[in-house]
């Protein structure tokens, strides 16, 4: 798993594309800057066996057994223990999330049954700086079974090829070598080690920064151009 967006504050076709400059502010007279659009969530496929999806309220077993899950509610805003009204809250800010222009969270789900199974999220907070970053999670039973890379490769290659962003981040715990392998695949590189760079449960721990660029090549078989 790699480390997603921390939540800003506890906080669906194709939208339009994220701007990649910063407003630097309004001129005197001007009109007050409105502040980033919302953003509409696609589904897409992730390869034969998973789609990649808006959250539903339809989602909340998936978020109970991922509150079960040791480590899962110490990266995110997974809610441990488990209510169900917690839950409802979680997926509420999934969409605030898109409607605030924060970033675009997709639940993975299963094609043949339908089940959704984990979660992706690409988080556009520094996008004025020309970069993004992914975080997501799987639930124990869907572990092993080239779920994150199908996921994480679509959507890379989505937010490269489609949205233009010109650099995209991961950061995984460096004993995660299981996510650094699949991050590699893809075609990330290590860049370097932050210490001490994101709380997960009570203490602060270091993270392996990953990056790919747009301009690195091509990401499963298609060329990425920056728009």
């Amino acid at each position: 798993m790699a480390a997603p967006e921390p939540d800003p504050g506890r906080a669906p076709g194709t939208g339009s594309t994220p701007r990649t400059t910063a407003d630097t502010g309004n001129t005197p007279g001007s009109a007050p800057d409105p502040g980033p659009e919302p953003l509409t969530v696609p589904s897409m496929s992730a390869g034969p066996d998973f789609v990649l999806r808006p959250w539903e309220m339809s989602d909340l077993p998936l978020i109970r057994e991922a509150s079960l899950d040791p480590y899962i509610p110490l990266i995110t805003t997974i809610p441990a223990p488990y209510s169900e009204a917690a839950a409802e809250a979680f997926v509420r800010r999934q969409w605030e999330r898109a409607a605030t222009g924060a970033g675009y969270p997709f639940a993975i789900v299963r094609s043949r049954d339908r089940r959704p199974v984990g979660a992706i999220g690409l988080w556009l907070r520094e996008l004025p700086e020309g970069r993004a970053s992914l975080g997501y999670w799987l639930t124990d039973l869907a572990r092993g079974q080239g779920v994150a890379r199908a996921a994480l490769r679509t959507v890379t290659g989505w937010a490269l090829r489609d949205l233009g962003v010109p650099r995209l981040q991961l950061y995984i715990e460096p004993w995660n070598t299981a996510s650094a392998r699949i991050a590699e695949d893809i075609g990330f590189r290590r860049e370097g080690l932050l210490r001490g760079w994101q709380q997960v449960g009570d203490e602060r721990r270091d993270m392996a920064v990953y990056a790919l660029l747009n301009s690195d090549g091509p990401v499963d078989g298609r060329a990425v151009t920056a728009h």
